[in-house]
C-alpha cells in the first residue's frame, strides 16, 4: 500500500475516534506504520504533530456543537478529551482567540480545523521549489562507538532536539581522540526508535571502529548492518536539516515506491561538513528496502 493511503487511514482511524481515548501507537498500527514513522511523515506533511492535530479535530468539533447544540460548555468540554472546562477554555481560546461563550455568539464556521486530505497535488505543493534525488548505497555493516542520549523528535510536542543534540556533539567532539581502532574521519549521527517503540529516540554521536573492545568510559556501540540507504546531500548550516528531512519523509519516501526498514537513520558528517557556516556539507541517509 502507498505510504499516503497509509497516513490516511491512520486520519480516518482518528476520526472514527475523535469522542474516545486515542492513543498514537493504535493510530499508526491501523496505518500499518511503526509510530516514529507514521508521526515523522505526518509531521512532514502537515507541520503539525499528530497529538496537536487531534487536540485541533476535537476543539473543531466542539465549536460545531456550541454554534448547533444547546449542549452545556462543561459537557462539550469532557466529551473533547478535556478533564474540565477551565482547561478546555483555556485550550478554545488559544486556538480561536475568543472563549467558548464568545464563540456561540459569533458562530463563524469558517475558524473550523478541518480533517487533512493528502493527495499528490498537496505534496508537489509543499515541495515546489525542492529537487533532491538521492544517491542509492550499499552501506556495509558497521560497528560505532560513540556517546547516547535519548530524544524527542519534532514530530512530538516534547521535541527537544535543540536542547538534547548539540550537547550530545559537544560532549563527544573534544573526547573523539580516546576512541580506539577508528576506522575513518567520518563522524555518525544515529537515530533510531526506542526499543519501547514510542515517540522517544536514541541519537548516537559516534565514530566506525574495527573493533569494540576498550570502550572509554561513558560511551557505548551501536551496530549497523548490513543495508540498503538512500543517500541526500544536505548543503547549508547543519540547523536547517531538519527542513532536508522533511523533503526527505513528505516527497520523496511518499513517491519513490521505495520502504523504510525501520532501521536507523544516519547523518554523516565528513571534510565538507563546516560549523555553523551555510557553505557546510552533511549527508542525511534513510534504510529503504
Amino acid at each position: 500500500m502507498h505510504y499516503l493511503m497509509q497516513v490516511q487511514k491512520g486520519i480516518e482511524y482518528i476520526e472514527a475516534n475523535l469522542d474516545d481515548e486515542i492513543f498514537l501507537h493504535d493510530v499508526a498500527k491501523q496505518a500499518g506504520i511503526s509510530q516514529w514513522h507514521f508521526q515523522r511523515i505526518f509531521k512532514a506533511l502537515t507541520n503539525e504533530t499528530l497529538k496537536t492535530y487531534i487536540r485541533s479535530r476535537r476543539l473543531s468539533i466542539a465549536f460545531e456543537n456550541l454554534l448547533t447544540t444547546d449542549k452545556k460548555i462543561i459537557d462539550i468540554s469532557i466529551a473533547a478529551g478535556f478533564e474540565s472546562q477551565e482547561s478546555f477554555t483555556r485550550a478554545f481560546k488559544k486556538a480561536f482567540d475568543m472563549t467558548p461563550n464568545e464563540a456561540r455568539k459569533v458562530g463563524n464556521k469558517n475558524l473550523f480545523l478541518n480533517k487533512v486530505q493528502f493527495d499528490a497535488e498537496y505534496l508537489r505543493h509543499i515541495n515546489i521549489n525542492l529537487s533532491l534525488t538521492p544517491e542509492i548505497v550499499t552501506q556495509e555493516r558497521m560497528q560505532l562507538v560513540g556517546v547516547k542520549t535519548e530524544f524527542y523528535s519534532v514530530d512530538s510536542e516534547k521535541n527537544n532536539m535543540a536542547d538534547k543534540l548539540p550537547l550530545l556533539w559537544d560532549e563527544f567532539v573534544p573526547r573523539m581522540e580516546e576512541v580506539k581502532h577508528k576506522v575513518s574521519g567520518l563522524a555518525y549521527g544515529v537515530i533510531q526508535q526506542t526499543k519501547e517503540k514510542t515517540d522517544l529516540l536514541e541519537y548516537y554521536a559516534a565514530v566506525e571502529v574495527s573493533d569494540i573492545n576498550d570502550l572509554p568510559e561513558g560511551m557505548a556501540n551501536v551496530e549497523i548492518p548490513t543495508s540498503t540507504y538512500a543517500k541526500f546531500t544536505h548543503k547549508g548550516n547543519v540547523a536547517s536539516i531538519n527542513n532536508t528531512v522533511n523533503y526527505i519523509y513528505s516527497s520523496w519516501l511518499m513517491q519513490s515506491g521505495k520502504r523504510h526498514t525501520y532501521g536507523a537513520d544516519l547523518e554523516v558528517y565528513g571534510e565538507e561538513y563546516i560549523p555553523d557556516s551555510d557553505d557546510s556539507v552533511v549527508y542525511c541517509s534513510i534504510p529503504i528496502k
